[in-house]
């Protein structure tokens, strides 16, 4: 059997030369692949206590639903700026050119519930940052961050060293 990082799909000099995109589509297009990952976050938050998932659009989607429909458990879309329909709280980050902004419905988290983050990746740590800070602007306690894959060069942890956060994955370089 192949092991989940053998699915992963390397493609050097993108989106610029001397990067290494590490292409999560090519798990998902392979069933084995899929499950692996999904099966591994599931292994990851087995023995924690926590009432909701939380997850980022776009990729953050694909492996925060099944984890929560397999858990039943609620599940809390984070969006970009404008996304969502009705009143919410937002929380700007900075990215490598620029800022950016995400969003989440004011009354998905209620005060003292417990979450569960997972994401595609871990790289600089600013996206999982945000959302940090809206969960616990709305009373959340952070209890357990995952990932499918960790850029350990980037630093991401770094930003993050106050969470328990996993990986099912780590690249350096």
């Amino acid at each position: 059997m192949k092991k989940l990082e053998e699915y992963i799909r390397s493609i050097p000099d993108f989106p610029e030369k001397g990067i290494i995109f590490r292409d999560i589509t090519s798990v998902l297009q392979e069933a084995d692949g899929l499950h692996m990952a999904v099966d591994g976050l599931l292994e990851g938050i087995k023995d924690v206590s926590f009432d909701v998932i939380v997850a980022p659009e776009s990729r953050g989607f694909i492996f925060g639903m099944p984890l929560a429909y397999e858990l039943h458990k609620p599940f809390i879309p984070i969006r970009k700026k404008g996304k969502l329909p009705c009143e919410t709280i937002e929380q700007e980050f900075d990215l490598e050119y620029g800022t950016a902004t995400l969003e989440i419905h004011k009354d998905a988290i209620t005060p003292g519930q417990k979450v569960v983050i997972v994401d595609d990746l871990l790289a600089t740590g600013g996206t999982t940052e945000a959302i940090i800070k809206l969960v616990e602007k709305l009373g959340g306690e952070v209890v357990k961050v995952g990932f499918v894959i960790d850029l350990a060069d980037l630093n991401g942890r770094d930003k993050l060293k106050e969470y328990d956060i996993f990986s099912l994955v780590t690249y350096s370089a």
